[in-house]
């Protein structure tokens, strides 16, 4: 306990313990000496007594004088401490008594001799007649004569127990004040030695707490000084090393900013660069992709159908490509907002794998599925992309064995985990795979091993859609690539939409480039759409319509990104509440507000017929009412 303590209190108990055991050895011996005095006075005095008694009344013994006996006896009774006295015959007959024996008869305390008991001192003396000199110069001893009488006196100790009571309290205040002298004088000590200590202790604290103008007194002379001086010192040089730091910071936060500045100037030139390039791809691609999406449903001969799908192949390269990197565009920017609703998980899950097993049979996979029926609730078509950029990059890590797809609940989530028997991922390698551009099994950049930006696009979105992702891989033992999804209760699976048919379904078409316009209104004809197409340009006047959708590709002329002319199109249509998709060239938070308040859902450009036909499933397939906008990730 006392490692404890600080230095005042340890200063203090060094100082106080010795001098108060001092005090104490000499104050005991001390009181033990002058109770040893009281005591051995009292015993002089009793002994003086029973010799002058003795002397008195050796010749009223001699004649038989029994009153000179009493008077005698009376007279001593009259000396102080005196409580009793008695003359005790040879033969046990009482001869004369003064005062009362306290324990015994005059005749038992004579024979059981001297002793103190209960607050008395008893002396026995016999009384035997003094030698008479026969002859003064014989050497013969006269014989010893028979004692006349046996003397019995008993003394009060109260007086000297009142003494000793009186001495002991004087002891005790003596210790008392010894006690509290010493400890003031300790306390006096320890505050002058910890005193100082304590200075620079304090001083010590403030200057760790940043307070580096401060410093010490230098006070007294020794080792005391010799550390107020170092620790001066010592704060002296922090505080240089602080200001030297602090303008070294300075400068590298200049330097910093200037950097950042660079950088933010280069990602506008990027931003400006992805605009301009994704002008003059998305229109020709978007065009293109009709096309081929129209032909494709047309009947053809091997050899067309042939190039119709090597087109296609090209086509979609390229689409994945360029729509991969304006993906990680609208991530970045937080221009995506996940639409959360309750799925069938097992039936998208199914779709998935379904749509990768020919690749994973001409590898030489196998491609295998663990799903029990279930319902999840997030954004499916965002869960899509995640599940398939897993699965697609599962299969393609993977020269031989088998890939599997499984799913279980766990409490509240579904887990869903891709399995892959491939090399697998080093420790130092886990994290750096989930960055843009990386990829760890293709330095020479082949285009059919990707980009290296599935998984990128992965991680963000599963971080906007708050799904947890957990990799686990060891090098020869393959990987495993897990998300957790919430489950869907039994009201959100009631609310499940399933797609339905487009058919029937009435389209109002405005297209300002008259190749999209055409290729489009095909498209939604091949999906059992009745078209009603209004101009190649939006600009002319037409009729009144009767239509369950609007579709809208303004003209670039249009600086409010295609809200004008689809309100100029609304007012002369008469579709005021009738939900439009607009083909947008920005979806940032700007339009997304736009659309919001319009009855509007985005799609950018370039167009993906299977973003647009899912677009109208949820719109047309279930009435779920949501009214939500995409941004065109799927």
């Amino acid at each position: 306990m006392i490692h404890k303590w600080g230095i005042r209190a340890r200063v203090t108990l060094v100082a106080f313990v010795p001098m108060l055991v001092l005090a104490a050895l000499m104050t005991a011996t001390h009181t033990t000496l002058r109770l040893g005095e009281l005591d051995n006075a009292l015993r002089a005095r009793a002994h003086a007594y029973v010799r002058q008694t003795a002397v008195a009344s050796e010749y009223p013994l001699f004649i038989g004088d029994q009153i000179a006996l009493q008077q005698l006896l009376d007279s001593l009774l009259l000396e102080e401490d005196m409580a009793a006295l008695a003359l005790v015959a040879p033969d046990g007959g009482l001869l004369a008594q003064a005062g009362r024996f306290d324990e015994s008869t005059p005749a038992q305390a004579a024979l059981e001799g001297t002793r103190s008991s209960r607050g008395r001192l008893r002396i026995v003396e016999p009384i035997r007649p003094r030698p008479l000199p026969l002859d003064p110069g014989s050497a013969e001893a006269q014989p010893k004569e028979e004692a006349l009488a046996t003397l019995v006196m008993e003394m009060s100790l109260k007086r000297l127990d009142q003494r000793r009571a009186e001495l002991l309290w004087i002891a005790a205040g003596w210790m008392l004040m010894v006690a509290i002298g010493s400890l003031a004088l300790a306390r006096r000590m320890s505050h002058s030695v910890s005193g100082p200590i304590r200075n620079i202790a304090d001083t010590v604290q403030r200057i760790g707490r940043g307070e580096l103008d401060r410093r010490v007194p230098v006070v007294g002379g020794g080792t005391l000084r010799v550390l107020a001086e170092g620790v001066n010192e010592m704060a002296g040089r922090l505080s240089a090393a602080h200001a030297s730091m602090s303008r070294q910071i300075e400068e590298a936060t200049a330097e910093l900013r200037a950097r950042r500045d660079e950088a933010e100037r280069a990602s506008v030139a990027k931003s400006r660069f992805l605009a301009a390039a994704s002008h003059d791809l998305r229109q020709p691609l978007h065009a293109l992709g009709l096309f081929v999406s129209e032909l494709s449903q047309r009947k053809l001969d091997a050899r067309s159908r042939q190039l119709v799908g090597r087109i296609t192949t090209s086509a979609e390269t390229m689409d994945g490509l360029l729509g991969s990197l304006l993906d990680i565009s609208r991530l970045d920017s937080g221009a995506l907002i996940p639409v959360r609703e309750a799925f069938d998980l097992r039936m998208r899950i199914e779709r998935i794998v379904d749509g990768q097993s020919a690749i994973a049979a001409e590898r030489g996979l196998d491609l295998h599925l663990h799903c029990p029926p279930c319902h999840a609730h997030t954004d499916p078509l965002l869960l899509d992309r995640i599940l398939a950029n897993l699965l697609s990059n599962a299969i393609r890590h993977t020269p031989r064995g088998r890939v599997l797809v499984a799913c279980r609940r766990r409490g509240a989530r579904l887990r869903v985990e891709v399995r892959d028997s491939g090399p697998g991922i080093a420790p130092d390698s886990q994290e750096l795979i989930f960055h843009e551009f990386v990829q760890l099994d293709n330095p020479e950049r082949s285009q059919d091993k990707g980009l290296g930006l599935g998984l990128a696009i992965v991680r963000r979105l599963s971080k906007l859609l708050e799904l947890p992702l957990e990799l686990r891989s060891r090098p020869g033992r393959g990987s495993v690539f897990a998300v957790e999804v919430p489950a869907a209760d039994a009201e959100q699976r009631a609310r499940t939409r399933v797609p339905g048919s487009l058919e029937g379904v009435r389209v109002l078409l405005a297209d300002a480039a008259p190749e999209t316009f055409a290729a489009t209104a095909g498209l939604l004809a091949e999906w059992g759409c009745e078209v009603v197409a209004t101009a190649p340009t939006p600009t002319e006047d037409p009729a009144p319509a009767d239509a369950d959708l609007l579709i809208l590709a303004p003209p670039h002329t249009d600086l409010s990104g295609g809200f004008d002319t689809l309100a100029r199109l609304r007012a002369r249509t008469g579709l005021a509440d009738v939900p439009a998709v607009l083909l947008a060239e920005d979806t940032g938070e700007e339009s997304r507000e736009s659309a919001r308040a319009t009855n509007t859902h985005l799609l950018a450009r370039p167009l993906r017929p299977s973003r647009l036909r899912a677009l109208m499933n949820r719109l047309f397939g279930a009435d779920d009412g949501d009214g939500a906008q995409r941004s065109g990730i799927g």
